[in-house]
């Protein structure tokens, strides 16, 4: 059991948190649920998730903070659950950390579908070794693991394997498809730029002039190493 992924849903709905619960166990899955953002905050200071299921619309705090605020200190992967069919909508919860998506009604299948590629892309780590620098940052890929000059720079699922693509072919332009497809971005080719320009707030000196992390007119991003 202990190598089972522990999920944490945190839906107000109970109908529907139960019923997350029993398809998510029957799925090979632990499940713990919670009904608010305050009580998904209780546990996860006592109990160490390996993904979380949010909805994005709560009474109180909304999924949508709790993710920001979580984003400060905690990079648990999160799966986003939302009612607003709208791209902007599902592009501002990428902006405040998301992993990924899901649109209600959903099907369950695409559900744990989801939450596997999600914890398949988590765990996997690239198998050549060795770091790779620009300006005062240094990139672990082994590890996925962000240095700069204050230290441990905290990054999303997303962005560590954006910055994993981006880092396997330093100087060379990638396109945004490309980007999609070996990262594992869900949605549509904007939310690359949406982890693009998250990633530069963290890199860049000046993330609206960026020195590292460059676009190239029709060919998609690249970076450039020192």
């Amino acid at each position: 059991m202990e190598d089972t992924p522990h999920i944490l849903v945190v839906d107000d709905d109970r109908r529907l948190r139960e019923l997350l619960k029993k398809f998510l166990t029957d799925s090979g899955f632990r499940v713990t649920t919670a009904e608010s953002a305050g009580e998904a905050r209780e546990k996860l200071v006592s109990i160490q998730f390996d993904l979380l299921v949010l909805d994005l619309m709560m009474p109180g705090e909304s999924g949508l903070s709790l993710t920001s605020g979580l984003r400060e200190t905690n990079m648990v992967p999160i799966l986003m659950l939302t009612a607003m069919a709208e791209p902007e909508d599902r592009i501002d919860g990428l902006e405040r950390g998301a992993d990924d998506y899901l649109t209600k009604p959903f099907e369950p299948r695409e559900l744990v579908a989801r939450i596997r590629s999600i914890l398949r892309r988590a765990g996997n780590q690239q198998s050549d070794s060795g770091e790779f620098q620009f300006g005062e940052h240094v990139y672990d890929s082994q590890r996925q693991i962000l240095t700069g000059p204050d230290g441990t720079v905290a990054l999303t699922g997303a962005e560590a394997r954006l910055l994993d693509v981006l880092a396997a072919s330093p100087g060379t332009p990638v396109s945004r498809e490309a980007l999609q497809e070996q990262s594992g971005i869900g949605g549509s080719a904007r939310a690359v730029d949406v982890q693009v320009t998250r990633l530069r707030r963290k890199i860049e000196p000046n993330p609206r002039t960026p020195r590292y992390l460059q676009t190239i007119r029709g060919q998609g991003y690249v970076l450039w190493p020192d």
